[in-house]
């Protein structure tokens, strides 16, 4: 009896040690010329990680940092949502993203942590969608693979990002950013050479603006980033671990708590 209560203290032990090691830090003024962000970091970085870049809406722009954990990935990760990856959300104070910002974030992290930099995802939706197109766009040899949500882009070619496995959702009951707006960056990319072939395009019938932002609670999401390395031979996109839609995000918070966890940020 008393062997079998030391080995569950040992366990619970362990696992209050893993959650403790897991850290949420501010970043203020940390890259000069940059966004000021947060910076997950998990709670074993004994190897080479995977980074996640998130890129928040409209509705978070500003200047308090608390803002950017009101959803998203950060907001998952609170609740409970375990990711073995460093995770960078950059708040951006107004305007469209500037990739050229979001990269100098990228590096200062390279730079200071243990980066698989085979293994760089971006998602985001709505004025983070634009910036996740744009970002990718921009940088197609930097991306491993990319999500971007109820959004569109600003770039005045799309042809690039058929280098990289991306997945655009875009539900065609959107009052905010009208479903065309995914549809014009669809139609770009075919009408390059050799046409769109790492492209997934959910075009959800009656989804509103807000319902895709529970993608970011569900860990296939994830899971479909974390399938792709920019050392795969020719790069190949994976299936997608689940078509979004208003099914497939019911029971999306199960398991997750409805209030933040304690101790994470430092």
């Amino acid at each position: 009896m008393k062997k079998a209560l030391f080995t569950l203290l040992i366990i619970v032990s362990g696992l209050s040690l893993h959650v403790q090691a897991q850290s949420l830090t501010r970043q203020i003024g940390k890259v000069s010329g940059a966004y000021n962000f947060w910076l997950y970091e998990p709670a074993k970085v004994d190897t080479l990680k995977p980074l996640v870049i998130f890129l928040h809406g409209n509705s978070l722009c500003g200047r308090d940092l608390n803002m950017v954990r009101k959803y998203g990935t950060i907001d998952a990760i609170e609740k409970g949502r375990n990711l073995d990856a460093y995770v960078i959300a950059p708040q951006n104070p107004g305007g469209a993203w500037k990739p050229e910002k979001v990269k100098l974030v990228m590096d200062w992290v390279i730079n200071n942590k243990k980066i698989d930099t085979n293994r760089i995802y971006v998602l985001g939706m709505s004025l983070g969608g634009y910036g996740t197109i744009d970002f990718a766009a921009t940088y197609p040899n930097l991306v491993a693979a990319g999500i971007a949500m109820c959004g569109g882009g600003t770039r005045k070619s799309y042809c690039g990002l058929n280098q990289v496995p991306l997945w655009i959702a875009h539900g065609t009951a959107d009052r905010a950013v009208g479903v065309r707006e995914s549809d014009k960056v669809v139609n770009a990319m075919k009408a390059c050479e050799g046409g769109a072939p790492r492209l997934h395009y959910d075009r959800v019938p009656g989804m509103n603006h807000g319902a895709l932002a529970r993608a970011f609670y569900k860990k296939e999401t994830y899971d479909w980033l974390f399938k792709h390395s920019l050392s795969d031979k020719g790069r190949p996109v994976h299936p997608k671990t689940y078509t979004m839609s208003y099914p497939a995000f019911q029971g999306v918070y199960k398991g997750l708590s409805s209030k933040k966890r304690p101790g994470l940020i430092k």
